[in-house]
């Protein structure tokens, strides 16, 4: 439930645009109150989450030093806001990066199973809407136009949940308005990483996974795109039936031969080097991960400009080779839909 909220505008430094920083929270109506709750809300809906980190010192990071000292003491929340803003407005190197609006919200959490967490959003809004205001003007009515800030979509946001302190706290984070400026909102601002969880093993094994079909296996085997086809879909469906991820398991049933399994072991072992991530081998199976993930298993086998076979299925109903007009593919179905 929210129930605390300030204001501040954060404008661009470089553009010697100016920081504002309210002087009293905001009061809190119950009709406003459920409308804001809506709108910085309900962009969250990925299980993807994050923590603060610091290249020296978690408590060098400057929001989770704030975040920490608004859990711990909300008496401070007003000025640990100003020094949240004033990090924000100090951060900022990119002219492109747009000034706006930055609300810093407190939420006491609903008690579950005994255990009640509270939270902290930060949420900026930056791009404005057009608007038009109708009113009476003597007996006929005036159009005005105006800009103001669409409920629609939260431009930026993050909430930060009272959990694993220790290890930079459990946060949310979205960016919907990047301003060409990637690393602002992410690596600037909040310095976070991705949380090393079930989410996060899902997705980074299916990522390598996907990489070694695609781009590895055919540098070392002859290897069709109907083949990588049926790889990627083995996989996909291994994950969606499975609660439970099971290292050998899956590269007995996906991969079944002893060198691809092999080599596939090699790349992944070079993939975490490089990205400096460690993937577990057994992990529960994130539902919402191999959702997201098998948006990007798109199994298409693209021949020049003309058609694009969609492979779905059974490998065995796939045939190639060439003949004096050319290469060909030969389909086999039993229904024509």
């Amino acid at each position: 439930m929210l129930s605390k909220i300030i204001i501040h505008k954060v404008g661009n430094k470089i553009n010697q645009e100016s920081l504002i920083l309210s002087q009293e929270e905001y009061q809190l109506d119950e009709e406003f109150k459920e409308m804001l709750e809506d709108f910085f809300l309900k962009g969250f809906k990925s299980e993807e989450q994050f923590q603060f980190y610091s290249d020296s010192y978690l408590v060098n990071n400057p929001v989770y030093s704030s975040a920490s000292e608004i859990f711990e003491d909300i008496s401070r929340f007003k000025q640990e806001s100003e020094m949240i803003a004033e990090h924000l407005y100090d951060i900022t190197e990119n002219p492109r990066v747009q000034p706006g609006e930055l609300f810093i919200a407190y939420f006491e959490g609903e008690e579950t199973d005994g255990e009640k967490i509270d939270s902290i959003g930060i949420f900026k809004t930056e791009n404005k809407t057009p608007f038009l205001k109708i009113f009476p003007e003597g007996d006929a009515f005036d159009i005005e136009k105006d800009y103001g800030i669409g409920l629609a979509k939260l431009d930026k946001g993050c909430i930060i949940y009272n959990s694993f302190k220790e290890s930079g706290f459990a946060v949310s984070v979205i960016d919907n308005n990047k301003n060409g400026d990637q690393y602002y909102w992410f690596e600037d601002f909040l310095k976070v990483k991705q949380r090393d969880n079930e989410y996060f093993h899902t997705q980074e094994t299916l990522s390598v996974y996907k990489e070694f079909i695609t781009k590895q296996l055919p540098q070392e085997y002859e290897t069709t795109k109907a083949d990588q086809a049926e790889f990627l879909n083995k996989s996909i469906e291994f994950f969606k039936e499975r609660e439970q991820f099971d290292y050998e398991e899956f590269t007995k049933e996906v991969l079944q031969d002893e060198n691809v399994i092999e080599s596939f072991s090699n790349f992944k072992s070079d993939y975490e080097q490089e990205m400096q991530v460690s993937i577990s081998e057994d992990f529960a199976i994130n539902e919402s991960a191999v959702k997201k993930q098998s948006r990007g298993f798109k199994s298409i086998i693209k021949l020049d400009k003309n058609f694009s076979i969609y492979v779905h299925g059974d490998r065995k109903m796939i045939e190639q080779g060439s003949d004096e007009k050319g290469k060909y593919y030969r389909l086999y179905f039993d229904e024509e839909k």
